[in-house]
């Protein structure tokens, strides 16, 4: 898939939901969901053709919108599976191939530091909490000791005085 942004994911999905019941399109539809904007209104067209998912009818120009769009069976089912929006999230989720470009392997660094600074700060807390759970620990001993070693003594003492 074209390196497409989460709005523009969120655009195509609404045009393949835009197809009503006779499953198309018309092109003063398609201009009307796009506030009359040619240009942006035919770059989507062009992925929705690309990926296959609507067929072009009625003549036009190779640089004009089609009269009329067709959503394909495969458009639809696309859809009900979570479109383009999920498509996106799903690979944002992937780890990045080595393949990947630089821009997304710098983000992914951007945000595996950040991670492993955010776990780090965890570790410290975790440690520093350990350490005065150790020291309470010892603390507790030492006063089990005393009043082992006291009571050691009070009976010896008691002992000693019948």
């Amino acid at each position: 898939m074209t390196e497409l942004n989460e709005f523009e994911c969120g655009m195509l999905d609404a045009m393949l939901e835009a197809f009503g019941i006779p499953d198309s399109l018309t092109r003063g539809q398609l201009l009307e969901l796009f506030d009359n904007d040619e240009a942006s209104a035919f770059a989507m067209v062009q992925i929705l053709l690309r990926e296959e998912l609507v067929a072009e009818s009625g003549k036009h120009g190779s640089y004009e919108l089609p009269a009329k769009l067709i959503l394909k069976p495969k458009g639809e089912k696309f859809l009900k599976d979570g479109g383009f929006t999920r498509r996106y999230h799903m690979e944002r989720e992937k780890p990045v191939e080595v393949s990947g470009t630089l821009a997304r392997l710098q983000q992914q660094n951007m945000r595996l530091q950040n991670l492993k600074m955010a776990n780090e700060g965890q570790i410290n807390d975790l440690q520093k909490k350990v350490g005065q759970l150790q020291v309470l620990q010892y603390i507790w001993w030492a006063l089990i000791i005393v009043a082992l070693v006291a009571g050691y003594f009070i009976g010896h003492v008691h002992h000693i005085k019948k």
